[in-house]
């Protein structure tokens, strides 16, 4: 991806997100600038990857398949503190995030405002294939069943549990506009917990045809020593 493409699209996530009145913190303003003073008071930003994270997967076609999020807060596995973890991302009309599980993580998917969000779920076979049994789920809190590969579609205030092996993929319904989706979970860990059906990339390489306006999660220079 472009430099230029991931600065247009955290300018018009922020809009995005001023419109539908949903605030970030204040490390969501931090410039490549300001990063570059702070020192060790910031290591949990640093090490917990939180703040601005954009994906194609490795489509190289973010308007097709992609995801723009922002971590808001998080933990580590092992590790006394958090136990939780809390997201915000914008999927667009069509854009699809592509089929995966997590063999840990718990989390409900929520539709915060916007379009709507719409869920295709399978349940895992013992190989980490499709299975074609039905899926268990719950929407806030009441119980479905669907038939393996079903659809559930979320509107506004609306949302959705997936616990670990229920392979999910998602994407704004056409002709909705954009959708604002948070995630609340336990600790997210995408480097070991993330099981794609088929194989996908996680950050993408970036061409720096122009300089960052904010720096993404994985790009924060090391706490200067004071």
């Amino acid at each position: 991806m472009k430099r230029s493409e991931i600065n247009a699209l955290i300018r018009r996530a922020q809009r995005f997100l001023e419109k539908q009145r949903f605030l970030l913190p204040p490390f969501a303003h931090w410039t490549p600038a300001h990063w570059k003073r702070m020192g060790h008071e910031a290591d949990e930003i640093r090490e917990h990857r939180l703040g601005w994270d954009i994906t194609d997967f490795g489509s190289n076609d973010f308007r097709r398949i992609g995801l723009l999020l922002f971590t808001l807060r998080n933990g580590k596995y092992g590790k006394k503190g958090k136990s939780y973890a809390e997201k915000v991302m914008i999927v667009e009309e069509g854009q699809i995030t592509p089929m995966h599980f997590h063999w840990s993580k718990t989390e409900d998917i929520i539709n915060r405002g916007g379009g709507h969000l719409v869920i295709r779920l399978y349940r895992a076979t013992a190989s980490e294939k499709l299975a074609q049994k039905p899926v268990k789920v719950r929407c806030d809190g009441v119980l479905r069943r669907l038939f393996a590969g079903g659809k559930v579609v979320l509107r506004p205030g609306e949302s959705i549990t997936l616990e670990p092996y229920v392979y999910h993929e998602f994407f704004g319904e056409r002709g909705r506009g954009p959708v604002l989706v948070g995630e609340v979970s336990s600790v997210n860990d995408d480097e070991r917990d993330n099981r794609f059906l088929r194989p996908a990339g996680r950050f993408p390489e970036i061409d720096e045809d122009v300089p960052p306006y904010r720096l993404l999660c994985n790009e924060y220079p090391p706490a200067r020593n004071r």
